[in-house]
């Protein structure tokens, strides 16, 4: 987002409200924000408009569903790998939950999420199998010590 279309404080107080409860009302908002609930109204409609609020969504607990695995694995590509090929094939797993280029010796960056080591294992040999992809190398999460959603400027204000 550009500079001058940086948020101001009660934008980014009702994006943070709204990151950790997506289903609050616009009157419970408001009350969070001291703003009346028509007011947080015509702001979440700007933010929609202007691209900021592109959804609203649930967060799920993966283990309830059984994904109980969770790693992080690298992939170093052969030769100049376009971020889009990379995208094309990473999309294509279900257990893949994000994938970033990033920098270093590191090519992509994936998290995956599988129902045991097993089927972990089962992705990551798929994952390497991949034309384009040179070696992999696997980290296992032991605990998820924090996990945040997307917002702007920290946790909401109580």
């Amino acid at each position: 987002m550009p500079a001058d279309d940086a948020l101001d404080p009660l934008d980014a107080a009702i994006l943070r409200v709204l990151a950790t409860d997506a289903r609050a009302t616009f009157a419970q908002v408001g009350a969070r924000v001291s703003l009346s609930a028509p007011a947080v109204k015509r702001r979440v409609d700007r933010l929609r408009e202007r691209g900021v609020i592109r959804g609203f969504t649930v967060r799920l607990d993966p283990g309830a569903m059984g994904w109980h695995t969770e790693a992080f694995v690298e992939l170093f590509c052969q030769g100049s790998t376009s971020p889009a090929t990379m995208r094309d094939a990473v999309e294509q797993y279900p257990e893949v939950v994000a994938a970033s280029t990033v920098t270093g010796d590191v090519d992509l960056m994936v998290q995956v999420r599988a129902r045991d080591m097993r089927h972990l294992e089962r992705v990551v040999e798929r994952l390497a199998a991949e034309p384009f992809v040179s070696r992999t190398r696997s980290t296992v999460v032991l605990s998820a010590l924090v996990r945040r959603p997307d917002v702007p400027g920290g946790p909401a204000q109580e």
